[in-house]
């Protein structure tokens, strides 16, 4: 088949035939919602997924990085003020960087294996979702260094 070819007095954008609607304003239609005012092109309507595929996408994103997760600044200030409640002595304690990242990267780590071994406490009692009981039974199995003391 050829192609069609246009007529020799319509445009590209506008239908032969069809008369012309400058100036004259359409009532606003419920599907017009969306519209924003003073926009002159309708924003689509936002992607819904599915509940979990976000949560997995996550999930795969942060395993497969290396980076820290907690910000640095907010967790020196805890650290430094940590510090002074068990020595408030002295005063000027000076922490070296490379200190901090170190209690960074084991705080880090003993909070990702213990999300590890509560997910697994959850899953034994046929849940999804953690709680604190779980923490708790996940602490207490590890024993003395896993709970931070004595029950």
């Amino acid at each position: 088949m050829a192609p069609k070819r246009a007529t020799a007095g319509a445009s590209a954008g506008k239908r032969p035939g069809r008369p012309s609607t400058s100036g004259v304003k359409k009532p606003a239609r419920s599907s017009d919602a969306n519209v924003q005012a003073g926009d002159p092109v309708p924003h689509r309507k936002q992607r819904r997924y599915r509940p979990g595929t976000l949560a997995l996408r996550e999930i795969r994103k942060y395993q497969s990085s290396t980076d820290l997760l907690l910000r640095k600044l907010p967790f020196a200030r805890v650290v430094r003020e940590i510090a002074l409640s068990v020595r408030p002595v002295d005063e000027g304690m000076r922490w070296q960087s490379q200190a901090i990242l170190a209690l960074q990267e084991a705080a880090e780590a003993f909070l990702v294996h213990l999300f590890e071994d509560t997910n697994l406490c959850a899953i034994h009692a046929r849940r999804v979702t953690i709680m604190r009981r779980d923490i708790w039974l996940a602490r207490r199995i590890r024993g003395l260094w896993g709970a931070g003391g004595q029950y």
